[in-house]
């Protein structure tokens, strides 16, 4: 059984079409009170920039702190984890400096974790034979175990932050950010020293 047609109203009955939606997510939060603030203060001002980098620097913070709860549980942060993921990853010993890189950390942070990190037996430092300055880290049993254990759970709790968006959404924004950070990495990149 089909419902009935409805009639249109008469045309004098019709209402003005409706604004345009604004873009998801640009009224609802904290960014956009900043921007809204900003234009009334600079209303030539575009804040264009703010919008994008304020969103990505706000969600990186709120990402940051819920996605380090399986790490605490685990007894990690999460440069820790990522020193010992990177170990994994890669499945080789690396030096601290090769450490230092894979993991956008300093040469004295990346010191300070490995040393936390060989005490309590999760990864171990031994001397290069050829150059004795040199020193080579590689993952202990315990310690690609512990990856290994704590990569689903870690994966399963990311998912579960983004359960807001769909797979074509995470896709678009995804890209979207590969784009920003291939462009930024090669910017940004050539400026260190």
């Amino acid at each position: 059984m089909t419902a009935p047609e409805a009639t249109p109203p008469p045309d004098d009955a019709k209402a003005d079409p409706a604004p345009p939606a604004p873009p998801a997510g640009a009224g609802g939060d904290t960014v956009a009170a900043v921007v809204r603030q900003w234009r009334a203060v600079h209303p030539r001002l575009d804040t264009a920039p703010m919008e994008v980098v304020g969103r990505i620097t706000r969600c990186a913070a709120l990402l940051q702190q819920a996605e380090d709860v399986p790490l605490r549980r685990a007894g990690l942060t999460r440069p820790e984890f990522d020193l010992l993921a990177a170990l994994r990853r890669t499945g080789q010993e690396l030096t601290p400096s090769e450490l230092a890189r894979e993991t956008f950390a300093s040469g004295a942070a990346v010191t300070k974790r490995l040393k936390q990190l060989e005490q309590r037996g999760l990864v171990e430092r031994h001397g290069d034979s050829r150059d004795r300055r040199v020193t080579h880290v590689r993952l202990t049993g315990a310690g690609r175990d512990l990856v290994d254990d704590l990569l689903p759970v870690q994966l399963a709790h990311e998912a579960a932050v983004l359960s807001g968006l769909d797979g074509p959404e995470l896709g678009e924004l995804a890209a979207l950010l590969g784009t920003l950070l291939a462009q930024l990495e090669g910017r940004l990149g050539a400026l260190r020293p």
